[in-house]
């Protein structure tokens, strides 16, 4: 067994996380390596999440990093050193079904992570051992403790971006220059100005807080990035029926075509909702049409 840590961003805390690992190493009589990614973390998730806000979206930071960089290296280094299989504590399962893997939910619905695996390859998911999946997180901080690893187990819970610890507008004023967007438009539905705004980027769609006052509710419907504009609307305004997705990882599209007990989460800790899958005409490769299952 080999621990592997990853230096992703050059900061007290990732020193200390590099510390608390080869500690916990020694400890087990395991080697330990650190493999610096700094640049790598910049490249691949820094600048996307950036990018994104001013393309007009929402990024998903903690997918794009699984996905993109840390499985991958992981992967690369297992080859590198030897080794057969891939461990992380990440809250979710792997199952088996005939020579297809699929990732599962975690035991713990609090903290299950399976949501931002969903990119994987049969090659790395095939490799891969999730032994934190079938415990809750206070089951595995009570075997911290049983073992003696008392620092361990009375660490807090990791919350929010490793990159950005607080509020992501100023993140982006920092990493991109106070003046890096100008000011620009609240409108209603109906093109009506409304008032101003920061900027497009500091805003998401669904966001509520930090708007303008109008005596009534309001929620970011749209973002406009060519106008620098923000289109409010009351939350009713915000309900859809159907939507498409991309950079899909469906491993067996016949059959989720004709499956009848579908569910979609559109964002992490959301409700699942019963849904239908219709495959696009014109892109089946990539798009694919989700609906309420009742609409």
């Amino acid at each position: 067994v080999i621990g592997v840590t990853f230096r992703f961003l050059d900061s007290t805390e990732s020193t200390q996380n590099i510390s608390d690992a080869k500690q916990l190493a020694d400890s087990l009589g395991i080697q330990h390596v650190v493999y610096d990614a700094v640049e790598l973390f910049r490249t691949t998730v820094i600048d996307y999440f950036i990018s994104e806000y001013f393309l007009g979206r929402t990024p998903v930071p903690c997918t794009i990093c699984n996905v993109e960089l840390k499985w991958k290296l992981l992967h690369d280094l297992a080859i590198e050193m030897g080794c057969d299989k891939i461990a992380t504590g990440h809250y979710a399962q792997i199952e088996q079904y005939k020579n297809t893997f699929f990732i599962k939910k975690g035991i713990d619905e609090e903290k299950d992570q399976s949501f931002f695996l969903w990119g994987l390859s049969q090659t790395i998911l095939s490799k891969m051992i999730l032994p934190l999946g079938k415990y809750t997180k206070s089951e595995i901080r009570e075997l911290a403790q049983r073992f003696g690893y008392q620092h361990i187990a009375n660490k807090k819970d990791s919350v929010g971006l490793c990159f950005c610890k607080g509020d992501y507008r100023d993140f982006l004023k920092k990493e991109c220059g106070e003046n890096c967007v100008e000011k620009g438009n609240f409108i209603d539905e109906a093109g009506r100005f409304l008032g101003k705004h920061e900027g497009y980027p500091f805003y998401t769609v669904g966001q509520r807080r930090g708007l303008i006052f109008l005596n009534r509710a309001v929620y970011v419907k749209e973002i406009r990035k060519d106008s620098n504009q923000v289109v409010l609307a009351p939350q009713s305004s915000l309900f859809k029926d159907s939507f498409f997705i991309e950079k899909s990882n469906f491993f067996s599209c016949e059959k989720l075509n004709s499956a009848k007990n579908l569910i979609v989460k559109i964002r992490y800790r959301k409700q699942a909702t019963p849904c239908k899958l219709i495959f696009s005409d014109e892109k089946q490769d990539r798009f694919f049409r989700l609906r309420r299952r009742d609409a």
